[in-house]
């Protein structure tokens, strides 16, 4: 998995007045917990967090925090949430999981899905993407940031399950049975004469 720097510096002041202060500066109040320390709050540059999202790696990517204040160094952590405004939908506030490289965690990872399905194409049917992610257990240098599940063989009436998934160094902990995609018949609509 590919890994990167992220660097933040530690926030000085907390609450809401200053997160609000610290957004219209450009910069994204967020806390890093777990370990063995207390838990940080820390500013992040949203421009370099937003190449972070926008890079293709998913939220599952391995950052190495550089704090560049205080004697705190450098973290590898894991995103746990993103908390977004409602309404604007601009990022709020970010947790960050403070991880050990030998210990595994436990992540959702996406599912993506390719090709178009026979059922589809030459049957009129039409594929329904059920499960979107799926939960797995491994080092977090082993976490994958997407599956790509091949639709292209599926005609009407068959599916793809998570026991489908092939991983090596990683445990599926999501129902083995539970479906990501099918194809179904098309529906008709019955015009009713009165």
């Amino acid at each position: 998995m590919p890994e990167v720097v992220l660097e933040v510096k530690l926030r000085e002041n907390t609450g809401k007045e200053k997160a609000k202060k610290l957004r219209q500066q450009g910069l994204i109040p967020g806390v890093v917990y777990g370990g063995e320390d207390k838990s940080l709050p820390i500013e992040i540059p949203a421009k370099n967090f937003f190449n972070i999202l926008r890079s293709g790696l998913g939220e599952n990517v391995l950052i190495t925090l550089n704090i560049i204040n205080g004697k705190k160094g450098s973290k590898k952590v894991l995103i746990k949430e993103i908390q977004h405004d409602p309404v604007r939908g601009e990022i709020l506030h970010i947790d960050f999981y403070h991880i050990s490289l030998t210990q595994k965690v436990t992540v959702k990872v996406p599912i993506h899905l390719f090709g178009i399905a026979d059922g589809v194409k030459n049957q009129g049917g039409i594929l329904q993407h059920i499960l979107r992610e799926v939960e797995v257990e491994c080092l977090p240098t082993d976490i994958p940031a997407k599956f790509e599940v091949d639709v292209s063989h599926l005609r009407i009436g068959d599916s793809v399950h998570v026991r489908d998934i092939k991983i090596e160094k990683a445990t599926i902990l999501t129902d083995p049975a539970g479906t990501l995609a099918s194809v179904v018949p098309p529906t008709k609509e019955i015009e009713v004469v009165l």
